[in-house]
């Protein structure tokens, strides 16, 4: 049966194969569900996240892949004398590190246990249509990140 919200391929012309779930919910190996949207907008309020992608999907717990705002970031390492000279290098940095946890520890209290994320991944480049993460509209091609970051995901669940 075919419901809105599924995404399929036309096979042989005449045939409908479902390939994929076009909803924004995912659920956890824990069997518990999972709206990420929420959750990333929520976060996408801090001056130092620029994009953010909730992971989780058969998972023990909720986990997220977040893009620092650089220009803000550059700003804030300027005022505490951190000298960088690439974004690779500044997410490494034990106070860059631990100002995303307090981000994300702020941000947590806003949602049940199970929403909130547990462990991140930062990420030295944006998420760009060209880069083919993100849509023409902007939105999250979530396979695309989940297939790129696979090896940021599973260093989230180690």
């Amino acid at each position: 049966m075919v419901s809105y919200g599924d995404i399929g391929t036309l096979a042989d012309g005449r045939f409908l194969k479902i390939t994929d779930r076009k909803k924004e919910l995912f659920k956890t190996s824990g069997g518990k569900f999972v709206a990420p949207q929420p959750i990333e907008n929520k976060f996408k309020e801090s001056p130092y996240i620029e994009q953010i992608m909730v992971v989780g999907a058969d998972r023990k717990f909720t986990g997220a892949l977040i893009v620092p705002n650089f220009k803000n970031l550059e700003d804030w390492c300027k005022r505490r004398g951190l000298e960088f000279t690439s974004h690779e290098q500044v997410i490494r940095y034990h106070p860059v590190v631990e100002l995303f946890k307090q981000a994300v520890d702020k941000y947590n209290q806003f949602f049940n246990h199970i929403d909130q994320v547990k462990k991140f991944a930062l990420l030295p480049q944006e998420w760009t249509v060209a880069g083919g993460e993100l849509t023409p509209t902007l939105k999250l091609k979530r396979k695309v990140i989940t297939n790129k970051y696979e090896a940021d995901i599973e260093r989230i669940y180690s």
